[in-house]
């Protein structure tokens, strides 16, 4: 069986060294890049944005209430409604 390679602790000392330096140097390069562009705000139909300004109500009265711990369920009970779930995960997405 041959023997493992010896090396020396200034070669791994300088690979760590080389590692860090080229890490913080990646770290600065992402950090002075621009950020992107933020996303325009898509248009939510009526229907939807009638639906959150509804859940938007009912989170305030149960805020008010001082229930803000309870489970708020919300259903849909009209057949053929738009689907708003996008609409909704993009409007309370910053909030929580």
């Amino acid at each position: 069986m041959p023997k493992p390679l010896r090396r020396s602790r200034r070669t791994w000392v300088a690979v760590w060294v080389v590692l860090c330096v080229a890490g913080i140097a990646a770290t600065a390069a992402l950090n002075a890049s621009p950020a992107p562009d933020p996303q325009p705000e898509k248009p939510v139909s009526a229907e939807c944005a009638e639906y959150i300004a509804g859940i938007e109500a009912q989170l305030t009265k149960a805020e008010r209430e001082g229930t803000d711990n309870a489970v708020l369920a919300l259903t849909r009970t009209r057949a053929g409604a738009d689907d708003c779930s996008d609409e909704i995960r993009d409007h309370f997405s910053g909030d929580r």
